[in-house]
């Protein structure tokens, strides 16, 4: 495995690092993650196509992107991989809202079924789809054996709409599936949020999606500030440092739900992600420090299966993370950083839902305010 990464920003394209013998012409996977402004005024597919003929060029809009151990913003930033021994296929479908996701998940695994199929990643729009029902659908055609890994564009903190392109300008409401075929490839995946839990488990009573009505006997949003007590008045934004832990099943392993918005007039709150009836939700809250720690876990996650360290690891981190971290954002990066060591070439975005197991034998799930981690090498 080979690979070169190039930056843009302002108005010109500058090469990060390439890796000897790299050769863009047999290059066969390019992830450039972009501000969604930046990709709008400037298509990066033409460049990218004529630097890299023969690539799957996959193109998606993000809260922040991810070069090394530094976070960007107004920038793209490209990783071209040059595999050894792995074949790239890859496919896409478009959506027009979230109903449609459950389909668009059973499309995309038959899609990419193959004997040798050894992974999927899936870089999704973030704004029209039900990951939830995305991920579940890909579970069950590919009957939970192949890992499962990825992320939901983003728009920065602007929540207005979100874009991705397979060869082509990236565009909303699009789903692609990566698919990594051979037997010679070794993932890694880790998953760690990091936010502390506080009060006691409930049972979700009322809900809609994403829409979340009453929790036990009481309207969510009502109980909701009780909880936060003197942050209730800082509501909508102090939510980000409040999410929610969710287990569906009472032996299911819990997941982070962030709060999107909150309705006064219905006492309800909307989440980035499906909050089924019957769930079990406890109330989280920030601790700087082991949120960064956190990105620590899930890098040593990512690798407790590989007898050498990784050649690429993509890094998919929450938007709600980055905004709660804010100046302290890059210590995430850096702490995987420290895990990798040096030869590890890192990449990725932070998204409006990240898609990975919790742990290298789990179930694939989506999961909110979490740092994501999938690790490759080629034997």
């Amino acid at each position: 495995m080979k690979i070169r990464q190039t930056k843009f920003v302002g108005d010109n394209w500058k090469e990060l690092s390439k890796e000897e013998n790299f050769s863009a012409a047999k290059a066969q996977l390019v992830l450039a993650f972009g501000e969604r402004k930046l990709l709008e005024s400037n298509d990066p597919y033409p460049y990218l196509h004529q630097e890299y003929p023969a690539a799957e060029i996959i193109i998606n809009s993000t809260s922040g992107e991810i070069y090394d151990d530094s976070v960007h913003d107004d920038s793209i930033i490209v990783t071209a991989v040059e595999f050894d021994k792995t074949i790239v296929k890859t496919t896409k479908i478009d959506i027009h809202d979230h109903t449609e996701s459950f389909v668009a998940g059973e499309t995309i695994a038959r899609n990419l079924k193959g004997d040798d199929l050894a992974a999927i990643l899936i870089i999704s729009d973030g704004g029209k789809v039900n990951g939830s029902k995305l991920i579940e659908a890909l579970n069950i055609a590919t009957n939970h054996e192949i890992p499962i890994s990825g992320g939901l564009a983003g728009d920065a903190g602007r929540f207005e709409k979100t874009l991705v392109g397979l060869n082509e300008q990236p565009t909303e409401g699009r789903i692609v599936g990566i698919g990594l075929y051979g037997k010679d490839l070794k993932i890694g995946h880790g998953t760690m949020g990091g936010w502390d839990v506080f009060g006691p488990e409930r049972e979700v009573t009322e809900s809609e999606y994403n829409v979340l009505y009453k929790i036990g006997d009481k309207a969510a949003l009502d109980l909701y500030k009780e909880y936060l007590g003197k942050y209730a008045k800082e509501l909508p934004g102090a939510a980000l440092l409040f999410p929610l832990s969710m287990r569906v099943k009472p032996d299911s392993e819990p997941i982070v739900r962030t709060i999107l918005t909150i309705d006064e007039e219905n006492k309800s709150m909307t989440f980035a992600g499906e909050l089924p009836k019957g769930a079990m939700v406890r109330f989280m809250k920030a601790n700087f420090d082991h949120l960064v720690d956190a990105s620590s876990t899930a890098a040593q996650s990512s690798i407790k299966n590989m007898k050498q360290s990784p050649e690429l690891a993509l890094l998919v981190s929450c938007v709600g993370r980055k905004l709660v971290l804010g100046q302290r954002t890059e210590e995430e990066v850096e702490a995987a950083r420290e895990v990798f060591g040096k030869d590890t070439v890192m990449t990725g975005f932070y998204s409006y839902g990240e898609i990975s197991p919790l742990h290298p034998s789990a179930q694939c799930e989506l999961h909110n305010q979490t740092m994501t981690i999938t690790t490759f090498s080629e034997n």
